[in-house]
């Protein structure tokens, strides 16, 4: 959530940034024409006030002195009312901006480029030479399902479409990715581990930024608690110090979690409907930061290493892009992409997104700490997949297949894979 304050005084400035976003001129018009009448009615009020509380002092004066008050009594009834009346205006007022300001994204960081989709995004670099065959490479689908480690059909049946089982070396492989994932960041990149929870209420959702603008992209269950299904233990994370004052001196904080990730895909129709691509159930492994705003772009730079040692580890070939403002997410200040390398679709494909919301998440979700003078500040936070363990599955079946259907698995998953070094139809079921 942007501040209010800097709204008001930098009005022409936000107006101009917030069009990069696809946000129109008239919400922000709509915006400084409430704040100038809130901010008359509060004068009025506090005038008002101002007013009952002297003829209060009067009234008692009169009563002290044993005389008649009556006159003086009605005069402040009507200004109590008059005040009840502009505190109503001003609730409803209150209402207003602050449906605006919640559907407001993210300024962007100077250095995000201008752009309208992914169209205009800038590649950055590239590691690791592209795949190449001496035979005709299959989706990782038709890879998966000759083997008969991943089944799309039984899991239409159980769940529906967008839904799959991993079975026997598939599940393994999915397994040893995750946990080759967490064990790198936390033994080499200094996180936590953290098991969050995968359901979340309201109040968590808001404070990331999914609330209220993305509910449609969610899980609900359908109860009076109104929790939520996880989109991503981004939201569990970052909400750990909600309304809470983390010490200075602690920062930065960095936690990293596996979690499942549940997405009702709204709007994607049509898109990806086969394999691990999109699914409405996926595995992600997350990283998040809790960073002193003067660090915390050191931070994100650090954090897209992390992800991209994940990938150089798993010696996939990929790209880091940075995202223009039109494509960039709702909190996300600045946000990298790295694409693995996705053979059978001859195309790179988002595989981790690391971001930096600067003050946009803590301010909804009110994380703050105390500088060295004893001032709050809003802390930045920071969120990137470190990765996205389906998408991952997709990248390895299909940069590691062989000719005769089989997969090699990279090296350094092997002794998380109790030693196999090949999945083979022989094999496939452990």
């Amino acid at each position: 959530m942007l501040d209010r304050r800097y709204l008001r005084d930098h009005i022409d400035e936000v107006v101009e940034q917030l069009s990069h976003r696809g946000i129109k001129s008239d919400i922000l018009n709509e915006f400084k024409e409430l704040d100038q009448k809130r901010r008359s009615l509060l004068s009025q009020v506090e005038e008002k006030k101002g007013i009952r509380n002297k003829t209060s002092q009067e009234i008692a004066n009169i009563k002290r002195n044993k005389g008649n008050a009556d006159e003086k009594i009605q005069a402040m009834q009507v200004i109590g009312q008059e005040i009840a009346e502009l505190d109503e205006t001003l609730n409803q007022l209150d209402n207003d901006l602050a449906q605006i300001e919640h559907g407001l994204p993210n300024l962007a960081h100077q250095s995000v480029p201008v752009g309208e989709d992914e169209e205009d995004n800038l590649e950055n670099h590239r590691w690791g030479q592209i795949t190449e065959f001496d035979f005709e490479p299959l989706n990782h689908w038709d890879i998966a399902e000759n083997l008969g480690i991943l089944d799309f059909e039984r899991a239409g049946k159980v769940t529906g479409s967008r839904f799959v089982f991993y079975k026997g070396l598939g599940a393994r492989l999915e397994r040893a990715i995750y946990n080759f994932m967490l064990d790198t960041h936390v033994n080499k990149n200094g996180y936590t581990e953290v098991i969050p929870p995968y359901i979340v209420n309201e109040k968590s959702m808001f404070g990331t930024g999914q609330y209220p603008k993305f509910k449609e992209d969610t899980f609900e269950l359908n109860d009076d608690r109104n929790f939520v299904l996880i989109p991503t233990a981004e939201v569990p994370l970052t909400n750990y110090y909600r309304d809470e004052v983390i010490p200075m001196e602690e920062l930065p904080v960095k936690f990293t979690a596996m979690s499942p990730s549940f997405r009702s895909e709204a709007g994607s129709a049509g898109r990806d409907t086969r394999g691990l691509i999109r699914m409405h159930q996926f595995h992600k492994v997350e990283m998040i930061k809790f960073a002193h705003p003067e660090s915390s772009y050191e931070e994100l730079e650090a954090m897209l290493k992390d992800a991209e040692g994940i990938l150089q580890a798993l010696n996939l070939p990929y790209r880091v892009i940075t995202l223009c403002t039109g494509d960039m997410g709702f909190s996300a200040a600045k946000t990298y992409d790295i694409e693995v390398w996705v053979p059978a679709q001859d195309t790179y494909r988002e595989i981790s997104s690391c971001s930096n919301t600067e003050s946009f998440q803590a301010r909804r979700a009110m994380i703050r700490y105390r500088n060295a003078e004893g001032k709050l500040n809003y802390v930045h936070t920071l969120n990137g997949s470190g990765l996205a363990v389906g998408r991952t599955v997709v990248a390895i079946l299909e940069n590691y297949q062989q000719a005769d259907g089989s997969v090699k698995i990279p090296e350094v998953l092997v002794p998380y894979m109790g030693g196999v070094t090949e999945i083979t139809k022989e094999n496939a079921m452990g």
